[in-house]
């Protein structure tokens, strides 16, 4: 039971965090499918981290990792802000090709940083064996806490105080609702979303930096996210763009998730005679029932997709 435990706990962390980074876009009225692109890049920022100041202590890894995510993230964020709210470029468009960009340059470069330490190593990965250590808060037999999950958890209390208690965050809901009707009472749409979309970018790439050292000490890139971000996304919707909600469906779809790390742990899963290829995409199916029994019903910002033009009304 520790390890389930563990593991929905860092699924949920890694599904909370990219999800409510979705949540800040959508109310600022702009569409980020590109989230899966988002933790790739993130994940880079802070592997590159951990690979070129191993030598720093404890502390200070856990913050230049959070930074070096952050930034990569925030800066990643920009191709869609710039394409959706500058050049009202389709969302869902520029969102997939994120997708599929972050996955490959991130790969090219790796690739290109091993090749130039060593001719012969072409590989897609990074190691952080030691540094990984640094980002255990708490080790109770098998169960391991870590400063991520804190951090997530956190910020998941922080996003509901900033959506629904501060002026800022009224102002975000406004422009995903009615951005003329904003306009009209002197909010300025475009930097709301611009805010939005790099606040997606900062929570997507620390998903990003918490999925790759969940479990492993070694990363290779070429594998992306397994898909993380659109069951964020998942998450989102079935959570209703609240980060209530979002936290408790993020600890259901962790513990689905959790389950294909362990089930053979128990024994009565195994006695069920399950293959473990169904446990592993236990929560992309679900994933699937969500949004087709709920998408429907779902209570999605009215101008959520729609470029703003200052001229209409």
């Amino acid at each position: 039971m520790g390890l389930l435990l563990q593991y929905t706990l860092i699924y949920a962390s890694v599904l909370m965090l990219v999800a409510l980074g979705g949540c800040f876009s959508e109310h600022s009225g702009v569409i980020n499918l590109g989230l899966e692109g988002i933790m790739v890049m993130g994940a880079l920022g802070g592997a590159l981290i951990m690979k070129y100041m191993a030598s720093l202590p404890a502390a200070a890894m856990i913050l230049a990792v959070l930074a070096g995510s952050i930034l990569f993230g925030v800066l990643y964020s920009l191709l869609l802000a710039v394409a959706a709210v500058n050049f009202k470029a389709n969302q869902t468009l520029v969102g997939t090709g994120m997708n599929l960009l972050g996955t490959a340059a991130a790969t090219v470069l790796v690739k290109a940083l091993n090749m130039a330490e060593n001719s012969r190593n072409v590989s897609s990965s990074i190691q952080y064996i030691h540094q990984r250590k640094a980002f255990c808060a708490l080790k109770i037999g098998n169960f391991e806490l870590s400063w991520f999950m804190i951090l997530a958890f956190v910020l998941l209390i922080v996003s509901h105080i900033v959506l629904y208690k501060t002026r800022f965050g009224l102002r975000l809901r406004a422009c995903g609702e009615h951005p003329q009707a904003a306009a009209s009472v002197g909010i300025d749409v475009f930097n709301m979303r611009y805010a939005g979309v790099l606040i997606s970018g900062l929570l997507g790439g620390l998903g990003g930096i918490v999925y790759i050292t969940a479990g492993v000490s070694e990363w290779k890139f070429e594998n992306g996210v397994a898909g993380f971000g659109f069951l964020a996304l998942a998450v989102m919707i079935f959570g209703q763009w609240e980060p209530k909600l979002i936290g408790l469906t993020a600890l259901l779809f962790g513990m689905f998730r959790a389950l294909s790390n362990i089930y053979s742990g128990f024994d009565f899963l195994e006695a069920l005679h399950i293959p473990g290829a169904i446990y592993n995409m236990l929560p992309y199916i679900i994933s699937l029932l969500v949004l087709t029994l709920f998408s429907k019903n779902s209570r999605a910002p009215k101008a959520e997709g729609i470029p703003y033009d200052k001229g209409q009304r």
